[in-house]
């Protein structure tokens, strides 16, 4: 950074606020807790017993978790964004309020789960804070994403029409939500170095100039049989978190239109075909064009979503003053809608909100980086946490079909949340990296 950008007043202005501060951070954290242990206590108070008890220690506990987590940071000179940990903490602590208020017993797992993923965001960037080393491994990366995507087709557990879990007894594992992972960091280390031949070109047919076969075979090849595994899994809408970010990362690589154009294509393929190939997805399509006439069996779920949605208002019916308990699955998939009945359309747009400063977020810290592999990798990962939110949001809304993912750091999942608290530490790494190379 030259001395005229010192001069600069904002964002640029200092290294100290390019990614915020430690400070800020507090302060934030600090009006976190404040809303944590509100909710927390409206639970206590309308559940009695042992219910409401436990309700009111997982929120004091959240809250000392998040301020571990910082403190830690702040004495060891972690310089990573100060906005990502408050907004994660607010996703997460209004999902497990909902989640305590819908099922308690939801609740205290989605806790522990919880606890495990300040453990891991903590491990991340404590481990791997030197982000740049990532980028040596990516057909590391490659063979174990691909062998963890295997084992659900021969000894997973079916649930919500994809078999994608493997049991454990105590708990369940889902392999790719920490597969989207490493999906990126293969493609953010192989996009960086081969990211001007997939640019120019290096072979012209007809009018269009394209890459050596070496230089998109092991591309299309991983990108290709993670889609049929998943496929053949039914996970269609992890499927599709897959081809979107995969799509968003070969477009930031290499700012060719033609790539997106031909991705749509292939797109619009392969829905076409897996509408006529599986029944779930077929149903799903049907629900969504018209789901009224089948307000008895298949759309009960999305039409009492759309009327939790409606009858929310604008400020809500209050915290255990609606029905979300009516909506199947409401707890995964359509804990969205209870969150509009009954904190309103101040609540659903908030939450909006929040995941588009995520997003905004992680865009600054992949423009901000100065290592291409690690700007990859930030954008990768910030397209993978913001389609997996548009997905469902969208579903919920019956904006798109729904498509059974995750909304991230809200839904009861304890795979989906581990996996994203790594996303997190991640992401905090690269823009620690970046204040420390400034």
């Amino acid at each position: 950074m030259n001395s005229a950008d010192h001069d600069r007043p904002g964002l640029l202005s200092n290294a100290a606020s390019l990614f915020g501060s430690r400070k800020a951070e507090q302060k934030l954290l600090f009006l976190t807790g404040v809303y944590t242990l509100a909710g927390m206590l409206v639970i206590f108070l309308t559940m009695p017993g042992a219910t409401g008890r436990i309700a009111l220690q997982a929120g004091l506990a959240t809250v000392a978790g998040f301020f571990l987590v910082h403190i830690y940071w702040h004495f060891t000179g972690f310089k990573g964004d100060c906005f990502l940990l408050p907004v994660t903490a607010v996703l997460s602590a209004t999902g497990l309020v909902f989640l305590f208020r819908l099922n308690p017993a939801y609740g205290t797992r989605q806790f522990i789960w919880l606890l495990a993923g300040l453990l891991a965001l903590l491990l991340t960037t404590r481990l791997l804070k030197d982000f740049r080393f990532l980028g040596d491994y990516k057909y590391i990366y490659a063979l174990v994403g691909l062998v963890a995507l295997i084992l659900p087709i021969f000894f997973g557990r079916e649930q919500g029409g994809a078999k994608s879990w493997l049991d454990f007894g105590l708990f369940q594992l889902q392999p790719s939500e920490f597969v989207k992972i490493l999906v990126v960091l293969f493609l953010a280390s192989f996009l960086d170095e081969n990211k001007e031949a997939l640019a120019a070109g290096t072979r012209s047919v007809g009018w269009l100039n394209i890459p050596s076969p070496q230089e998109w075979v092991p591309l299309v090849v991983m990108w290709g049989v993670s889609l049929l595994l998943l496929v053949f899994q039914k996970d269609l809408g992890t499927a599709l978190i897959y081809f979107g970010t995969f799509l968003a990362m070969i477009y930031v690589a290499t700012s060719r239109i033609v790539y997106a154009v031909f991705g749509m294509g292939l797109f619009l393929t392969g829905a076409s075909v897996s509408y006529f190939l599986f029944d779930h997805v077929r149903s799903r399509v049907e629900i969504w064009l018209n789901p009224w006439p089948l307000i008895d069996t298949t759309g009960y779920q999305v039409i009492q979503s759309i009327f939790a949605i409606g009858s929310g208002g604008v400020t809500g019916a209050g915290l255990g003053q609606g029905f979300p308990n009516l909506i199947p699955a409401v707890h995964t998939d359509f804990i969205f809608a209870a969150i509009c009945e009954e904190m309103g359309l101040a609540g659903g747009v908030s939450v909006i909100i929040l995941f588009m400063i995520f997003v905004y977020r992680g865009i600054k810290i992949a423009l901000k980086t100065k290592d291409d592999f690690a700007s990859l990798a930030a954008a990768g990962l910030t397209a993978l946490l913001g389609l997996q939110a548009f997905i469902i949001l969208a579903g919920v809304t019956k904006m798109l079909p729904l498509t059974g993912v995750t909304l991230p750091y809200m839904s009861y999942g304890g795979s989906s949340l581990v996996a994203n608290f790594i996303l997190l530490g991640l992401l905090l790494n690269i823009s620690h990296e970046a204040e420390m190379r400034l």
